[in-house]
Order: structure tokens, then sequence, then C-alpha cells
């Protein structure tokens, strides 16, 4: 079985997404500046006994690249739109980086759409991020990246970036700042930048990057409506060596919502369905198999945000509760 690609206008704009299979629905969202095509190793196994829609965000891999919202809400209203011109009414909702956080905003505007939830590596648990994307949304930086589309510079970082893959650990430097472990997801980043000389990509990368990333980090978290998910099928998987958004945010999403399943993949980096497909697929697989899909019950809805959070329901020890609820409070704060 092989996904096939295809197009819906919507709003006036191209949006292109990958589907392949019957039976209930999968969602797949992709993370910044990547595109659908990121799923292809797991699709089709996917597939097998469900609907699986893997859609290209507006401004990214296939889909027009408007001078549009590219907000977290924004691409979460373009999922729903998708699915409603589809007629798929119920989804498992799987959300990769930046998918991760518009999976989860997903959740939360349109919960009757919602059967389970996967966070892969997902952006918006608290403002950590690799440093090189917080200098990216600094303004006149990315005017340096254009310098991507001059003749001979991609080959020239791509092979420097497999030059550096090759280096073995080096004796005075920690194992996470080595050069083979700051780059672990190069080919993957590599592909991702090879996008970006594409002008039309690179300003919607831009935009879709000022929307949720400033100098300070991440600006876009979810912990102040993670309690949201009470009765939510979650479950969350990272990679142990994910360069991108660090492996400890699995941690904190697990202590502020404790009945989330978490797996980590040992060696992986910010890609692990790339790393270890098989074992992402049989993991997917088994969840959707040994969990109940909710329904949405619109008086526990409204009771849930009645009451709003429950800090007492968290779980971990004292520093892990301590970053949690540092983290809240950063949300808060207006400076």
């Amino acid at each position: 079985m092989t996904a096939r690609i295809e197009y819906r206008t919507i709003h006036g704009y191209r949006r292109a997404f990958r589907i392949a299979g019957e039976g209930p629905a999968i969602l797949l969202i992709h993370g910044i500046g990547d595109n659908s095509s990121t799923f292809d190793e797991i699709i089709d196994e996917l597939a097998r006994d469900h609907t699986v829609i893997a859609p290209d965000l507006l401004g990214h891999g296939l889909s027009e690249k408007p001078q549009a919202d590219y907000s977290v809400a924004a691409f979460a209203n373009g999922m729903r739109d998708l699915l409603v011109v589809l007629g798929i009414t119920r989804v498992t909702v799987v959300g990769h980086s930046l998918g991760g956080g518009v999976a989860m905003q997903f959740c939360y505007q349109f919960p009757r759409f919602v059967q389970r939830l996967v966070l892969v590596a997902a952006g918006g648990v608290t403002t950590d991020v690799n440093p090189v994307l917080r200098l990216a949304s600094v303004p006149g930086v990315p005017l340096l990246l254009r310098g991507l589309r001059l003749p001979g510079v991609a080959p020239l970082v791509r092979g420097t970036a497999r030059s550096l893959a090759r280096i073995d650990d080096l004796p005075a430097l920690p194992e996470r700042l080595t050069p083979r472990a700051m780059i672990t997801d190069h080919q993957d980043l590599l592909r991702i930048v090879d996008e970006l000389t594409d002008p039309h990509a690179h300003a919607a990368f831009t935009r879709t990057l000022r929307a949720v990333v400033d100098w300070r980090g991440q600006t876009v978290t979810m912990l102040d409506r993670a309690y949201l998910t009470e009765r939510l099928p979650l479950l969350v998987v990272w990679g142990s060596k994910d360069t991108v958004i660090p492996v400890h945010h699995a941690a904190l999403t697990g202590a502020a919502i404790p009945h989330a399943q978490v797996e980590i993949f040992d060696g992986a980096g910010h890609f692990p369905f790339r790393d270890d497909p098989r074992r992402f697929v049989d993991l997917v697989l088994d969840f959707i198999a040994t969990t109940e899909p909710i329904e949405f019950d619109p008086a526990n809805w409204h009771a849930l945000m009645s009451a709003g959070q429950r800090l007492d329901e968290m779980v971990g020890d004292d520093d892990l509760l301590g970053e949690i609820f540092e983290a809240l409070e950063t949300e808060r704060s207006v400076s």
C-alpha cells in the first residue's frame, strides 16, 4: 500500500496531504520547516488497518506558501478544516515537534474530533529549545539564512555536517557537547535546510518560527491547559539524544499529565519515528489497540474548565514539580 498525494483548496489556498488506507483515522502533523514526507517510513504500516492523513502544513512542502497566519492556533484550524472537507470526524492525532504543539492546540480547540493524542518530541512544554532556533528568530538573522540559496553553500553545509558526524568523541568534552552528539539529527535537519533554499518556503519558515520562538525560547507552551487531557489517552515519545528539544521535556509532560504513557527511544534524536520506524509503528498501533477512544462530553469539559488546573494532581519529585511550577509562572509573565 502506497500513500498518494492529494490536494484540496480551502479558503482559497491549495493544501497538499498524503493519504492511505481505510479504517479509523490517524492524523500525522509534521514539524517546522518539514513536510509530510518525513512520515514516509511509517505511513504504509499504519495504513494497513487505518486511514492515515499526513498534511503539509500551510507554508510547508507542497502546500501553498502565502503571507498568512502561521500561528499554532491557525495551524490547528487548518487541520480541522481539512478533516471537515475530507468528511472525517474522529481522529487519533500524532504530532511531531511543532506538530506536537499544533496537536495539543487541536485537542483544546476541537475536542469533539479527538480520540487519542500522541506527542513526539513535542514543542510547547517549556521555553527550552535549541539555541540555533532562538537565534534564527531574532530580526535580521533570517536574512543570513538566505545565503543558503547562493551556489555551492548548501552542499558545503551538508559536507561539513557529515564530516563532524564522523568525528570520534573528544576526551576533553562531555559526550553531549561532542560534534557527533550536537548534530545527532544532521541528515533530517539538512533535508529541512534544503527546503529553505526556496524563497517562499524560507519566508513561511521565518513567519512560523517567530510565531512560536523568540530569543528567550519557545513562546507558546501547553502546561497551563494540560489538565484538559484528563480523560484523553496520551502517548509521549522522545529520543534520548534529541538536540532540538530536550528529552527532559518527556519527564515534565509525564509529571504534568500523570496518566500519560512515556516512551524514550534510547540513542534516537529528534526524529524517533525515523530512527526506529518499526518500533514506533508497533508502539502507536499497540497504544491504539489497548486504549478506548475518548468520547467528547460537554458536561465534563465544562467541569474541567470551571475547576481549572489542579497542581496537587501532578506527580514527581520536588525538583521536577518545581520546574513545572516555574514554567507555569513563566507562562503567566508578561515580561
